[in-house]
């Protein structure tokens, strides 16, 4: 990927972009630095980029419960990526969830939130991905099994979870708020993993960011709910973690280390902030579970595991240690309805990725080798209603389940 742009490269963009806007090389030149500061909103390199590969060239696999879909090349290679489109193809995409010639996308490219994203910043990304080296890299991007791979379906499917429109901003909140819900609901994304699916896969958004089981993972609550949400998070917890992938209530792992990575801690400040504000103005009308008992034998058997294996790391009353050890306590991916990434990261352990402010992490062990499905159930369950917690206890069936699929 090119860092800087010739005064040639710049005066032949703003040749290329003159349908479309008009000014000088100068202005093509900050209009593609636009463009590549909204392409890291956006988390482009999520599913464009393979790890060690060219840039956006497209081939990462997108494991969906209807089957595969690959994603696209998105450098401006003439034959296997977007080098014959327009930038009026590209809007479609972006804004109606059509391809060139009108070919209809799946929801795993979320132009159900792009459709929100306003012409202008769709015109400077769009003016960014053309200075990237062209990849020739043939994608496949539609691997999913008969019938979902016929794409005449995606008429009912849109027709029940799409609205297209850019995001209209709502007189009655701040200019900070209102770029928050832009970022949230637009570019960012984060419904596309914090929100709840239905049969289809499309978003519950009765249940908007919520929390949602994507790929192994469980999504978190990123409500403003205090029990299982971010209700007790300041916006200057949820601004450290953006920034740093770990604050006094939690460490990112798994996809959100990947996004932290690539992405959130690369923002500025003020759209950091402005997310933060966002997201703890939302509603939380959610009441909390009632904790399993402390006399119950599932918790009795958990406290003695949690004090030999759990508290030298997390201690004795689950508030662990600042930007090294999760607190446990009343945290809301432990409250959470699904424990799927907990029992994960008990079986697999867990790595925190890096990013420049905190470049090395802690590590979450494995205990798949010394606990078996009950005791792993009953640590968890224990966790799960101690120090402040309440949720549904874990299964032994549940830990199996998921063992089976990680030695898959």
């Amino acid at each position: 990927m090119k860092t800087l742009l010739s005064l040639g490269t710049l005066a032949l963009l703003g040749l290329n972009l003159q349908s479309a806007v008009a000014g000088t090389a100068a202005d093509s030149y900050n209009l593609v630095e636009k463009g590549r500061y909204l392409a890291v909103l956006g988390d482009c390199t999520a599913c464009h980029t393979v790890p060690g590969q060219a840039p956006f060239a497209g081939g990462v696999a997108i494991e969906t419960p209807f089957g595969k879909l690959v994603g696209a090349n998105i450098t401006p290679d003439t034959e296997t990526g977007l080098g014959r489109w327009s930038f009026d193809d590209f809007q479609a995409v972006m804004s109606t969830g059509h391809g060139r010639n009108g070919k209809r996308l799946y929801g795993a490219m979320p132009f159900t939130a792009y459709t929100k994203v306003r012409r202008e910043d769709n015109l400077a990304l769009w003016a960014y991905l053309q200075t990237l080296e062209p990849v020739r890299n043939p994608v496949e991007s539609n691997q999913l099994p008969f019938p979902f791979s016929v794409r005449t379906s995606l008429i009912g499917w849109n027709w029940l979870n799409f609205t297209q429109g850019e995001f209209v901003p709502s007189p009655d909140k701040s200019p900070q708020w209102n770029r928050g819900a832009y970022l949230v609901e637009g570019l960012g994304h984060c419904g596309t993993c914090h929100t709840p699916k239905n049969l289809i896969g499309g978003d519950d958004n009765d249940r908007f960011l919520a929390g949602a089981n994507l790929q192994g993972w469980v999504a978190p609550d990123i409500t403003a709910n205090p029990h299982s949400g971010i209700g007790q998070w300041s916006t200057e917890d949820l601004v450290q973690y953006l920034k740093t992938g770990a604050n006094r209530f939690d460490i990112a792992s798994g996809p959100m280390a990947e996004a932290v990575e690539n992405s959130t801690q690369h923002w500025n400040d003020e759209d950091l902030l402005a997310v933060a504000v966002y997201l703890k103005d939302g509603a939380a009308d959610k009441s909390a579970a009632t904790p399993v008992a402390a006399s119950d034998a599932a918790m009795v058997a958990g406290k003695a595991i949690y004090a030999d294996r759990c508290s030298a790391c997390h201690v004795s009353n689950g508030t662990g240690v600042k930007n090294l050890f999760p607190t446990l306590a009343a945290a809301p991916l432990v409250n959470h309805d699904d424990p799927t990434s907990l029992i994960r990261v008990v079986l697999a352990g867990s790595r925190a990725g890096g990013t420049e402010t905190a470049p090395t992490s802690p590590a979450m062990p494995s205990f798949a080798w010394n606990l078996d499905d009950e005791k792993v159930a009953n640590v968890l369950t224990y966790v799960r209603n101690t120090w402040g917690n309440a949720a549904a206890p874990v299964t032994a069936g549940q830990v199996a389940d998921l063992r089976k699929e990680l030695a898959q």
